[in-house]
């Protein structure tokens, strides 16, 4: 079974710890990202010093990730292998609750949040939700500049 490297928290105040983990299969309606980048937010910092309640545990923090699409869930057909994705703080939403119902996602009753209730991209590989991993770009821009005459 292949296997990956993951930054650890068993329990809030300690220190990660590298471990070696297999690699996760995505499931009905999920991607596995091969991780290029991960962030630090203050909010990593609060679930590793113990700020927020609950985390699940163990956990690997890390919700600013962007990656390439390694593996496909298998009804997930809106992604190509290799395409570049981003994956939010706010993993899933229930789609249920009236604060998901008016648009307000944010504030759903039964959120699952990257890096805190869900692992996260400190780590080699991470799973996310299909419909909320955006495309990224990361072509330059053209650089535009005058020359004067």
């Amino acid at each position: 079974m292949p296997t990956m490297r993951a930054m650890v928290l068993d329990r809030p105040k300690t220190p990660l710890v590298l471990r070696e983990r297999p690699v996760p299969q995505p499931a009905a309606g999920q991607v596995l990202i091969a991780v290029e980048a991960c962030g630090v937010c203050r909010t990593d910092l609060h679930v590793v010093d113990g700020e927020l309640p609950d985390p699940k545990l163990p956990v690997v923090p890390g919700h600013e990730i962007v990656g390439r699409v390694a593996a496909l869930g298998p009804d997930v057909r809106s992604f190509a292998l290799g395409a570049r994705v981003g994956v939010p703080w706010l993993g899933e939403a229930c789609g249920v609750c009236p604060y998901c119902r008016s648009g307000r996602e944010n504030l759903c009753d039964a959120p699952v949040f990257t890096g805190y209730t869900r692992d996260g991209g400190y780590a080699t590989h991470t799973l996310a939700a299909h419909s909320r991993c955006p495309k990224t770009s990361m072509r330059p821009k053209p650089r535009r500049c005058s020359a004067p005459a």
